[in-house]
């Protein structure tokens, strides 16, 4: 494999000639090497389907852009990938050395290493234990599963490998198949933890954000985008509000209502010939956590995450302002310190690197204190938990450097500016929105990771945004968001997804069953988000009218295309 990518790559630069670079080497590079300044980021999505792998991809998309700058600069094939290699390590170090990108990493790390503390403290599961009593037949079960899914916000990995396996033997006795249990698991994993104001997400998604306004020469507030971005996530949000509405009506379509009318009418909960990869899942629990579990050991340290999140968001955004020469606001703050348009600036001012790092760090060590006190661990090893819990995000650390060094590089090519004149020319700005989504669904699907999309689209998509429509920046913002929930659409419906996998193993349900049944759900909310959402959006109309339109859109076709499949008078006392 590694010998086909580097005959691949190989014979993209032989195919390239050298005389051109020479002669050009004095020219900017975006108007003189033309479709040239595309490579770097088509390598990395051609060499993102090939091998699957999106770090290595983005490795040598980055590459391919250093040397194509040294051989403009007149450098030979030799001297350009050795100048190549070296200006990628130096971009690379240049990406860590920022401030702002080591308090994204930081706190990525810090935020797995909390998650590492509660698992291990048995307060997840305690949580989704205590719901699962609640269960008292099929539309409560779902219900249920679905709330323990959005109170599992902080990470799509631990909802997956939490709620599946808690709400499974429940599931099993109110006669829902495998393939709808997974599903309601899947669909509110990573939508969730997409749009959730703190989780192992945000780090990443703002500093994608950030990278992309500064390669443009916009000071913006990431953290404040990235809030200004959630009403355009339609897909995230209608996947979401698709999973109440059929869990409540009992109504599905398609796959999933075969595998539905099975479960209950033959008892079958999964299909017949099909196989389980993993029924079930490693206990991950400390043995005394079994004991002493209690949800305060999640309720607790999640809540003081939250709680100093906001605290912090105040107090570092009214410290900046009050630094600053911005005078009415600084009155502001004197007179009415705690408004609602306070608490609005004072958000958007933050630096939102340091205040969820800081957060995450004062939430690990109340977690640390509360473990050490009910005897669950000593100090030393609650310390040995917490540096596991950060392995786990090690990964998204390395594909964010990685897409920022992108970034770095692509803006030195003029990546972005050569697509402007390109597309601006030809592509209505109204499907701007709708194509980002299209793509980074296409993107996420092949490769599996919605981490490595956004970090391949955020750089051209809010660049070519502001170009288009430079007198609006709200356009911006909804192809950001586009690139954001196009990336969480092409993930959740990808058989190769590891959000997907988990799922189908969480739940217990035949991975292929699983992916079959969710596809037509996925993609039917994918049509509604555009039709519904992305097109009338970039046309001008209000939000505030968007979003209900939508929902109303949605459940509309549930209703004319989804039939019920209710058997719960089959079950006991006709549970509810």
């Amino acid at each position: 494999m590694l010998k086909k990518i580097g005959l691949l790559v190989g014979a993209l630069f032989l195919l390239t000639p050298q005389t051109v670079f020479a002669a050009e080497a004095q020219s900017s590079l975006a108007n003189e090497a033309g479709w040239l300044t595309l490579l770097p980021p088509l390598v990395a999505i051609i060499l993102a389907f090939i091998t699957k792998n999106v770090l290595l991809s983005l490795f040598l998309g980055i590459f391919s852009g250093t040397i194509m700058i040294e051989m403009f600069g007149g450098a030979n094939i030799i001297s350009a990938l050795t100048g190549g290699f070296l200006d990628l390590v130096q971009l690379i170090l240049d990406s860590l050395a920022d401030p702002w990108n080591a308090g994204i990493i930081l706190q990525v790390l810090t935020i797995g290493g909390l998650i590492g503390l509660i698992t291990k403290m048995g307060g997840a599961r305690a949580v989704a234990e205590a719901l699962a009593k609640k269960a008292k037949g099929p539309v409560s079960t779902q219900v249920i599963t679905w709330v323990l899914g959005l109170l599992v916000f902080f990470d799509d990995y631990a909802n997956s490998l939490i709620v599946g396996p808690i709400m499974r033997p429940v599931s099993d006795k109110m006669k829902i198949s495998r393939e709808r249990l997974a599903f309601v698991v899947d669909a509110t994993a990573a939508p969730i933890a997409g749009i959730a104001v703190v989780s192992t997400w945000v780090g990443y998604e703002i500093g994608l954000i950030n990278d992309a306004y500064a390669s443009i020469g916009h000071d913006v507030n990431a953290y404040g985008i990235f809030l200004d971005t959630i009403p355009y996530r339609f897909y995230n949000i209608l996947m979401l509000l698709f999973v109440l509405v059929t869990s409540l009506t009992l109504r599905e379509f398609g796959s999933m209502r075969t595998a539905q009318m099975r479960a209950r009418n033959e008892g079958k909960l999964i299909a017949e010939g099909s196989e389980v990869q993993a029924e079930e899942e490693e206990d991950e629990e400390l043995p005394a956590a079994k004991e002493k579990a209690t949800i305060w050991n999640a309720l607790i340290p999640i809540g003081a995450l939250i709680v100093f999140s906001f605290v912090g968001f105040y107090t570092n955004g009214r410290d900046i302002i009050l630094n600053g020469d911005n005078q009415q606001l600084i009155q502001l703050m004197k007179d009415q310190p705690f408004s609602f348009t306070t608490f609005r600036e004072t958000f958007g001012a933050s630096d939102a690197s340091i205040v969820l790092f800081q957060a995450a760090l004062i939430a690990s060590i109340i977690a640390i204190i509360m473990g050490v006190a009910q005897k669950l661990f000593r100090i030393g090893e609650a310390l040995d938990i917490w540096i596991d819990g950060m392995k786990s995000l090690v990964i998204t650390g390395a594909i964010l450097l990685m897409a920022w060094s992108l970034s770095g590089v692509m803006t030195q090519l003029g990546t972005a500016d050569f697509m402007v004149s390109l597309l601006g020319e030809t592509m209505p700005a109204f499907l701007l929105p709708t194509v980002i989504f299209v793509f980074g669904a296409i993107i996420s699907f092949a490769t599996g990771t919605s981490y490595g999309t956004m970090g391949i689209l955020m750089p051209l998509a809010i660049p070519l945004a502001a170009a288009l429509q430079p007198e609006n920046p709200e356009f911006a913002i909804m192809s950001a968001g586009a690139v954001l929930t196009g990336a969480i659409f092409g993930d959740h419906a990808s058989p190769i997804s590891d959000t997907t996998i988990l799922s189908s193993m969480g739940a217990g349900s035949n991975h292929i069953d699983h992916v079959k049944t969710q596809l037509p759900y996925a993609v039917a909310v994918a049509l509604v988000a555009i039709l519904f959402g992305y097109i009338p959006a970039a046309c001008g109309v209000p939000i505030m009218i968007i979003l209900p339109v939508s929902a109303i859109a949605t459940i509309a076709m549930i209703f004319i295309l989804g039939k019920k499949v209710d058997t719960s008078e089959k079950l006991k006392g006709k549970a509810k």
